[in-house]
């Protein structure tokens, strides 16, 4: 099976890059729901004028539109995802898996991929997807290798390589969302996760990047997800500089291509706590960049004390425009530049006084980018050009003939040479690679004819080859509306389920290898992680049928609940913000259903129905975090339940542990609990002790003001 290897675009510029280094495909976004609105991003020509070009050099493109849609915004979704079709995406990504089966069952023709931010992390969630029409998944990013392998045989996988880690698991982020009101949902995240923070446990006490994942790089370890059946290997990127792009496309593409592959060019790209190999692998002690946020570079020498200056010794060859940063005792101390070359080595200026011993790291290679940004891959043809007087012009390539409209005339002093032509006809535009053959005889045009009929013959030659496909017009698309609300119940989520005071009780345990039953509540419901693995299910399928369904933060609680014949609370990471999803959820099996927390009183409103709950108080879940902050120093652990987070304003965040079926995961909650209204049926959290009752500075969250 040939394996795909899929490069970011920002913008158009970016785009060709990436094709040119050797992508396979890439991946943008549109103007609107895109999960990185702060890309350049694309409007209907630039998208139609970069499908073109990628299409000539046999590549692909697809199309995020991959953030949450509000009830009032599905109506131009679907009106985007049409004109992106037309407009030649080969494929949409979202992360509605609701709304994508309505978008399927519109416009069939339409290739869809499940975003990673739909969670998808196990067979029950490719099942779905595939059921609802879609082709490939986007694997979360924690998805464990050996259920990669399980899900590539169910349906197509794309795993991310290289790039950027978010620290939550996808689509379970609200932090910014709650701290800032740009939600990460919305492709507006402001990444508290990169900021400051302190945890009380000995150790940890001291004010660090407490959240901060260094950049994936699974370098050689590509073989592995090969194997294991993944077809497309996806670089992040959108936001990132045409040379990062360029040298991760080249290095993937060598590895892939079984070539010699060096590293050198993308570690001084961008580097960000010199790479992990993320988690699909098992967590590694290089997880988090805990000391140095941003770029890190390449480590080329330390730094002595010579001839009055600072003197780096080494190998690398450095020059003016070169740039540094200065690492001291593993943290950044500031930064340097070339000043002039030695013997062994090369001489420091720095604003700041450097000490012998600080670490050097390039950080910025003077003359990388004119290196990089070189395309290497083009479409070649050949082509031959016949321009005799007193006949028509013609050009020829691949079986195609392109005849001019008016006879060529006759030379009158100095004909037209061989030589001309094939110049200019070798000025194609990128990005053709044409090798030209001449003809003409007795035959005169001026350079701005000859410039007028080789653009002609391009034009007409790429729409030879790229024959315009059918486009759709627009389908009706109708939209069912909510049934009508049922009995007013309440619900509560707790650990502690025998003193819970509600009709239905979401036991979240501890431990899912110690899950006891509750005896209280009219119906018991086991909660169940975002993360949901064949290891966890080994640990909860002998007791789930001792409850009356399932609570999962995931589109995958639909089908395992359809495996074990119980009920269905499809919870909060669901994410639900239209009356499609809602729907959708409820025709899928849902018996209950909590709305996005993300949305205002009047939104949630909007989307009540028989089983629809809200989030109205208690602690407010905004990330949920797949690893160990502690870095597995589990020797050393005190294992304690709950711990603080705190920022750098103060704010202080309950960091709340349960055991699952690879060791210790983590919830992180918002700094002030949850008090607020709603028509529906109320929820609460009560997962974090102090956030029970009527807890102090309580927050409305979103119910005056949406997410944006």
């Amino acid at each position: 099976m040939k394996r795909e290897l899929l490069a970011p675009a920002g913008g158009e510029k970016s785009a060709k890059i990436a094709l040119q280094a050797g992508a396979d495909a890439i991946y943008l976004g549109l103007k609107e729901f895109s999960a990185r609105e702060g890309a350049e991003n694309f409007d209907a020509c630039a998208l139609e004028r970069t499908a073109r070009f990628a299409h000539l050099l046999g590549a692909r493109v697809y199309v995020c539109l991959n953030t949450l849609v509000k009830d009032g915004e599905t109506a131009r979704f679907f009106e985007c995802a049409r004109l992106t079709y037309n407009a030649g995406a080969d494929g949409i990504l979202l992360q509605d898996i609701f709304l994508g089966k309505v978008l399927h069952e519109a416009y069939p023709q339409i290739e869809l991929h499940l975003s990673t931010q739909a969670g998808c992390c196990n067979v029950y969630g490719a099942l779905l997807a595939r059921e609802y029409g879609f082709k490939r998944v986007v694997l979360a990013r924690e998805t464990p290798i050996a259920e990669i392998k399980k899900i590539s045989e169910i349906i197509e996988t794309e795993a991310f390589v290289q790039g950027a880690l978010c620290t939550c698991f996808s689509g379970q982020c609200y932090l910014s969302s709650f701290a800032g009101n740009n939600s990460g949902n919305r492709g507006r995240c402001k990444q508290p996760c990169r900021k400051r923070y302190r945890i009380d446990r000995s150790g940890f006490e001291n004010e660090v990047y407490a959240l901060s994942t260094s950049d994936l790089c699974v370098g050689k370890r590509i073989g592995e997800l090969a194997e294991a059946g993944v077809t497309s290997f996806k670089i992040e990127g959108r936001l990132r500089r045409e040379e990062y792009v360029a040298s991760a496309v080249r290095y993937y593409r060598n590895l892939i291509d079984g070539k010699k592959a060096d590293r050198t060019d993308l570690t001084r790209a961008f580097n960000r706590g010199d790479y992990t190999e993320g988690l699909a692998f098992g967590q590694k002690k290089d997880f988090l960049s805990r000391s140095v946020q941003g770029h890190i570079g390449e480590r080329v020498g330390v730094v002595s004390l010579k001839e009055g200056g600072y003197f780096c010794a080494g190998s690398y060859n450095a020059r003016k425009g070169d740039g540094f940063k200065i690492l001291r005792g593993g943290k950044e101390a500031g930064g340097a530049s070339f000043l002039r070359a030695g013997k062994g080595g090369f001489f420091l200026a720095s604003s700041i006084k450097l000490r012998a011993g600080d670490e050097v790291r390039l950080t910025t290679e003077a003359g990388a980018g004119e290196r990089l940004l070189q395309p290497v891959r083009f479409r070649k043809a050949d082509v031959s050009v016949r321009i005799v007087g007193g006949e028509l012009p013609e050009a020829r390539s691949e079986g195609f003939t392109f005849t001019g409209r008016e006879p060529v005339p006759f030379a009158r002093n100095a004909p037209l040479t061989k030589e001309e032509i094939e110049e200019n006809f070798q000025k194609a535009e990128e990005p053709f690679l044409p090798r030209v053959q001449a003809e003409t005889k007795n035959a005169f045009l001026p350079k701005s004819a000859l410039n007028a009929f080789r653009r002609e013959f391009y034009e007409a030659f790429t729409a030879h080859l790229l024959p315009a496909r059918e486009r759709f017009a627009d389908a009706e698309i109708s939209r069912a509306d909510c049934t009508s609300a049922g009995e007013k119940k309440k619900a509560v989520v707790t650990r502690d389920p025998e003193g819970a005071d509600a009709d239905i009780v979401v036991y979240k345990p501890r431990d899912l290898k110690r899950i006891a039953p509750p005896k209280r509540g009219k119906e018991k419901y086991l909660w169940l992680p975002p993360l949901f693995t064949e290891a966890d299910e080994k640990l909860v399928a002998e007791s789930i049928g001792a409850f009356d369904g399932i609570y999962t933060e995931g589109s995958y609680g639909v089908k395992l609940a359809e495996k074990y014949g119980v009920s269905l609370f499809a919870g909060a990471g669901f994410n639900l913000t239209n009356r499609f999803a809602v729907v959708g959820a409820v025709q899928a099996g849902a018996k209950y259903y909590v709305v996005s927390k993300e949305l205002s009183r009047a939104e949630q409103n909007a989307l009540n129905g028989n089983g629809a709950f809200a989030l109205q108080e208690g602690g407010i879940s905004v990330m949920e975090l797949c690893y160990c902050p502690f870095e597995k120093t589990c020797k050393s652990c005190d294992k304690r339940d709950e711990y603080t987070l705190t920022d750098e304003e103060g704010r202080k965040f309950p960091l709340v542990r349960y055991s699952a079926g690879e060791g210790c995961r983590f919830e992180l909650y918002n700094c002030a609990p949850l008090a607020c209204e709603s028509e529906l049926c109320p929820l609460a959290d009560l997962t974090v002790a102090r956030f029970t009752g009527k807890s102090a500075g309580a927050t409305s969250g979103h119910a005056n003001r949406s997410m944006l």
